[in-house]
């Protein structure tokens, strides 16, 4: 069965998050965002128009290898690029502000899952201090 296709960006964002279930998931677009941006304002500083691939190249190739080899799940980037793009901006600012865990909890409402093998609802992730406990 076929997955809708989402119509509104309203739609888009609690789908993007659920896409990005794990916490290192989100770490590596944040440092890939985060290069992209930083190697994208050298280029345009240096009048180096050659360090844009390699501004792209920085921040999709950490953003798909987390997805391919952590959440292991297709990037959302593939089917909705222009509302990834911005997504990938809008989350990397919450995360800088403290405020995506917020967003994270209502994007996993009603029991929703991400796709991904590995994704998984924050709810259902042992909390740290009882995994520390496990361990002892």
């Amino acid at each position: 069965m076929s997955k809708p296709t989402l119509q509104t960006y309203a739609e888009f964002w609690p789908f993007y998050l659920r896409e990005h279930s794990l916490p290192v998931t989100r770490r590596f677009h944040f440092v890939g965002t985060s290069l992209g941006v930083a190697t994208g304002i050298a280029a345009i500083a240096m009048g180096r128009a050659a360090l844009i691939p390699a501004a792209l190249v920085s921040a999709y190739g950490f953003a798909w290898f987390s997805h391919f080899f952590i959440e292991k799940n297709k990037p959302a980037s593939f089917k909705y690029p222009l509302w990834s793009f911005i997504s990938d901006f809008r989350m990397a600012g919450l995360m800088a502000v403290g405020q995506l865990d917020a967003h994270m909890e209502r994007a996993f409402a009603n029991g929703a899952q991400g796709t991904g093998a590995n994704s998984m609802a924050p709810a259902s992730r042992p909390a740290p201090q009882a995994a520390a406990q496990q361990v002892r």
